[in-house]
């Protein structure tokens, strides 16, 4: 099996590593009695009040248990939202990847850590802790050997795959930062989230694969790093077999790893010390990269990753993100790995070769745990039930849908709590939300409305925008000081249970009142012939503004007219007449970016008239769409317009 594992290089690297067993873990840590972590003891009720009356009462034994230690921390935290301060477990060192491999390696070397999903059904590749470990530590000698240094920053432009993952537990042992970019990006994007760190090497693939095609990495790589002149070295793996052309900065990655030792001592790390950036998408300015550290960070993807999925040991958990994502980072890579998990590593597409991927995996590789992103799911509406009934999905306990960092959730909650299908719920253990009304007023009790907000720090959140304290300050703590806002509108029901309703930048104002778009879609997409929907407001004459809606139709729809006068009726039955939207557009799909979002400021420009003024539009998952869409809404104008 392991010949098909890392491409060929490394799975042959592996091959060679078969006897090499336990000579390539770390030196005793000082603290080394971790295991998975679980919430302090006492009933539900009692531990969610105590993270938030006592927040060092509940977090300091969490984290004094659960991670492995070089140096015990002395001071739990120091937080100021008003000032932007976030720190945790000030004083304590230790090692990520310790945390992730070598603590497991010690117990049960031959567990299975990664089962790789591979493009093509049938083709996966299992990776045990001890031989994850091993390729991680030639890596990070190999990265050591061309000039990485601990706080450089290395870029990692890879498909989700072994060596992916073994590139940033690698960075982590060396203390390194690693900056891993979307293996779908563009030229322009790939160049910008790489000069903005200031990366000093880039990790890729020849080639990836997705959904049956070939995706040239390299030649995206070499057309980006012209223009970044900090990068050193680009260290090159191989998917396929096909060459691609080296220049004088290009590494062959599998080579230079069979000439490495498979140990390599982890560097002793500060809990504030950065572990990762990771930039977000869609911006149509400079990229935005999320500072994420160390010991609060892995702490928290761990609890969660066991707590809301109700993870035990022996579970086979799919999160079927990419790791360029926080999802993936999160769910993927350090919560399952941290907890000693079998996680699955997802390479292709949730409709190839067929819409009954994920169920027909599932069933193959008995999955307990599934979580989804969901625009995968809104994608998956268009096809017909049979395709999930068709395989066995007995071994599932959670299907969920995505999110980076899981603040509230149904679960963890008291034993049989009630649970409410698309609806978040429950915050978790420290996580003290509070709603605001637009003067910037808290709103108590239950069937309020306001902006989401959060009160209290928690060891998961993101410290700083890298190389830009004041962007941070201004974007997540400027609006409502003293809280973080989360960006998200958000209805609190009678009972505590939070629904998120939507952006709160995603505001109407028609006729004095101001709408948020998601409910408008929330109630069009209730229709059983929608599988999603993206409003926008446009400028109006008489109302200020109004909503224009893109609506997406399953393929078996009949006549096409008579759901859209539904559509309005819906509208105007669950929210109101002045919500129905003045025009409906039925398109063939939205323009979403690679990570699913979708993007409403170019479909604003295309019905104001600004097409030629798209702005950046490198982040699309197929810029077609486009095309696609300005051919429709023109169809849609000239027939409006014969109308009159």
């Amino acid at each position: 099996m392991a010949a098909r594992c890392l491409g060929r290089g490394v799975g042959r690297l592996l091959g060679g590593l078969r006897g090499v067993g336990v000579r390539a873990l770390a030196a005793p840590r000082l603290w080394s009695s971790a295991s998975a972590p679980v919430a302090p003891s006492g009933s539900y009720q009692e531990r969610i009040a105590l993270a938030a009356r006592e927040p060092a009462a509940f977090w300091g034994p969490l984290a004094r248990d659960a991670l492995v230690w070089d140096t015990p921390y002395h001071t739990v935290s120091d937080c100021d939202f008003r000032s932007g301060r976030i720190s945790w477990f000030l004083g304590g060192q230790l090692n990520v990847s310790v945390n992730c491999l070598d603590q497991h390696v010690q117990k049960s070397p031959e567990s299975i850590a990664l089962i790789w999903e591979r493009d093509e059904p049938g083709t996966e590749v299992k990776i045990t802790y001890r031989e994850l470990l091993e390729t991680t530590c030639r890596l990070a000698n190999t990265l050591k050997r061309y000039g990485v240094c601990r706080g450089d920053r290395v870029a990692i432009y890879m498909p989700v795959s072994p060596l992916a993952v073994a590139a940033m537990l690698a960075c982590a042992r060396i203390g390194a930062i690693h900056n891993v970019i979307f293996a779908g990006f563009s030229v322009g994007s790939l160049a910008g989230r790489i000069n903005d760190a200031q990366c000093k090497v880039v990790i890729t693939f020849n080639q990836g694969l997705r959904g049956g095609r070939v995706v040239q990495l390299k030649k995206i790589v070499d057309e980006a790093i012209k223009v970044c002149p900090s990068v050193q070295h680009v260290l090159v793996a191989h998917r396929t077999d096909n060459k691609v052309h080296m220049g004088h900065l290009d590494v062959s990655l599998e080579q230079e790893m069979a000439k490495e030792e498979p140990v390599c001592a982890p560097e002793s790390m500060g809990s504030e010390d950065i572990l990762f950036l990771l930039y977000t998408s869609g911006s149509t300015g400079k990229p935005k990269g999320l500072v994420h550290t160390q010991a609060g960070y892995l702490l928290y993807a761990a609890l969660t990753h066991r707590l809301v999925f109700d993870y035990r040991p022996g579970d086979v958990f799919g999160c079927v993100a990419d790791i360029g994502w926080i999802t993936g980072h999160s769910y993927v890579v350090y919560g399952p790995l941290c907890n000693g998990a079998t996680s699955v590593l997802f390479e292709s597409t949730p409709v190839y070769p067929d819409a009954g991927r994920y169920w027909e995996t599932v069933q193959r590789l008995k999955i307990n745990q599934f979580y989804g992103a969901p625009t995968a799911y809104r994608l998956l509406l268009k096809f017909e039930d049979s395709w999930v009934k068709k395989y066995d999905r007995s071994s599932l306990r959670t299907l969920g849908s995505e999110t980076g960092g899981i603040c509230i959730s149904p679960r963890p909650s008291e034993e049989g709590a009630e649970i409410l299908p698309c609806m978040a719920m429950r915050p978790l253990f420290g996580i003290v939300p509070v709603l605001m009304d637009e003067k910037g007023n808290v709103l108590e009790g239950g069937d309020v409305s306001g902006a989401l907000c959060l009160s209290q720090a928690w060891p998961g959140m993101a410290r700083t925008i890298y190389g830009d304290h004041q962007r941070f300050l201004d974007a997540y703590f400027e609006t409502y000081p003293g809280y973080y806002f989360t960006g998200d509108g958000a209805y609190r029901t009678e009972e505590g249970y939070y629904e998120i309703t939507g952006r709160m930048d995603d505001v109407i104002n028609i006729s004095g009142h101001r709408l948020g778009t998601a409910e408008i879609e929330d109630a069009m997409a209730d229709h059983p012939a929608v599988p999603e929907t993206a409003v926008i407001g446009y400028p109006h004459d008489i109302k200020g503004e109004a909503a224009f809606a893109f609506v997406v139709l399953k393929d078996d729809v009949g006549d096409v007219d008579v759901v859209v006068k539904e559509l309005r009726s819906v509208v105007a039955d669950k929210i109101a007449k002045y919500a129905v939207p003045d025009q409906v557009l039925v398109v063939k799909r939205l323009p979403k970016t690679r990570s699913g979002k979708v993007m409403r400021r170019l479909l604003r420009k295309i019905v104001m008239g600004r097409a030629q003024d798209l702005g950046d539009t490198t982040t699309l998952e197929d810029p077609g769409v486009i095309t696609e869409i300005l051919s429709a809404y023109q169809e849609y104008k000239d027939k409006r317009g014969g109308a009159k």
